[in-house]
């Protein structure tokens, strides 16, 4: 689908009959945008505290000659603002990648591994300010288009909501945004190809703890007691059933329960309080609503069963991301112009706080295939820069369609 980029120049693809969708330019641009990737991947930085990457990003758009550049949206987010050789139409198209990692350590091995410990790029988000650096190079340079794309650079997608802050700090109307668009890495599928989905695709992120208090004693004496550990395992069983026997089997759900600690470790005490902790992942507001309501029940009356009682911690988190159809369409026409072609996206039960920029602005969410790599959050993960081109080229075709010049 996409040419890998040792591919034959343009010219000579033209001879051989073959069509070459690469931007020449991104052909030339690659080692120095592999170079900000790499660079950022070796210095990764946590939720908001990407003053670095910020720095870089800010830093590198003044370079481009963007025509305005704006620090410190959603604290230490970074706007840029590019203007087409006309702006009549007076639309604005929002583009947007993040730029925070995680905190894991690095099992790569890689020349430009983290330098700091316990952090790592291991979602590919160096990959996604580099990409989107790359386009605002290239539409800086050319700006063959009517209107103005505004490039956005968050932090805390891994669960800091940046998205949320960026648009709460006004990001939006600030700008004039009609439309905005983002873009994920995809390990597992050729490099450079691309899917999507219209309608619900990321699901909403919802966590939750739960305390149980009985009553404490000797391991030897369970009659004695209020166990529990017991207690807490019958309630985890019966969150099973909030999935498989109350919600709708054609509705997706997922209740994980991640977390089980007992305040005791010792062989021959029953702790008087457990901790539970887990998630809940659906695409539904009344699921949503279902699986929060079961919980604090199920919380409750099974441990009040048992002589026990519970302590409910729900809280929300991202919402359910939604792609306009409209928009999406727009993602899938210039998908196609780039790799030829564009899948239809599975469901993700992950969650993406670009969810918020979608409930602000009409817009779509595309992934673009990272190769045969670990998958994200794992350790040895490491965006593929051979994608780089193709999500380049995206950028570039997205934002000269909907801004057509012609």
């Amino acid at each position: 689908m996409i040419a890998p980029i040792d591919a034959v120049p343009r010219h000579r693809a033209l001879e051989q009959g073959k069509t070459m969708p690469i931007r020449n330019r991104f052909a030339e641009l690659l080692p120095e945008i592999t170079a900000w990737r790499q660079d950022l991947h070796a210095h990764p930085e946590l939720l908001f505290d990407c003053h670095r990457t910020a720095g870089v990003v800010a830093e590198k758009l003044r370079e481009f000659g963007c025509d305005e550049v704006v620090e410190g949206i959603g604290r230490t987010g970074v706007v840029g603002v590019i203007k087409g050789k006309s702006t009549a139409s007076g639309r604005v198209v929002g583009l947007r990648a993040d730029m925070d990692a995680l905190p894991i350590y690095e099992a790569t091995g890689l020349d430009y591994a983290s330098k700091e410990a316990g952090k790592m790029h291991a979602c590919g988000h160096d990959g996604h300010t580099a990409m989107l650096l790359g386009a605002a190079k290239y539409l800086s340079e050319t700006r063959n288009f009517d209107g103005t794309v505004v490039v956005i650079f968050q932090p805390a997608e891994e669960g800091g909501g940046g998205g949320d802050e960026m648009c709460r700090d006004g990001m939006m109307d600030r700008f004039g945004i009609n439309e905005v668009y983002g873009m994920h890495n995809w390990p597992g599928h050729e490099a450079g190809s691309f899917a999507i989905r219209p309608g619900a695709f990321f699901a909403a992120t919802d966590q939750f703890e739960i305390k149980v208090e009985g009553k404490g004693g000797h391991a030897a004496k369970p009659h004695q007691t209020i166990d529990t550990t017991v207690v807490t395992a019958h309630l985890v069983v019966a969150m099973q059933t909030i999935v498989s026997r109350n919600t709708d089997p054609t509705k997706e759900a997922v209740v994980s329960v991640t977390s089980f600690v007992t305040e005791s470790q010792a062989f021959n005490v029953i702790p008087q309080h457990v901790t539970l902790r887990g998630t809940v992942r659906t695409m539904d507001p009344e699921i949503r609503n279902l699986a929060e309501t079961r919980i604090k029940a199920l919380a409750e009356h099974m441990t009040a069963a048992h002589g026990a009682q519970a302590q409910v911690d729900y809280r929300r988190g991202y919402p359910v991301m939604v792609n306009s159809e409209t928009e999406t369409e727009h993602a899938i026409a210039a998908a196609r112009a780039v790799s030829g072609d564009c899948a239809t996206a599975p469901l993700v039960m992950g969650g993406e706080d670009f969810a918020y920029m979608l409930e602000e602005r009409p817009g779509a969410y595309i992934l673009v295939g990272n190769g045969d790599t670990a998958d994200v959050h794992h350790p040895q993960y490491n965006f593929n820069d051979s994608a780089i081109p193709a999500g380049c080229s995206f950028w570039v075709e997205l934002a000269e369609q909907r801004l057509s010049a012609a």
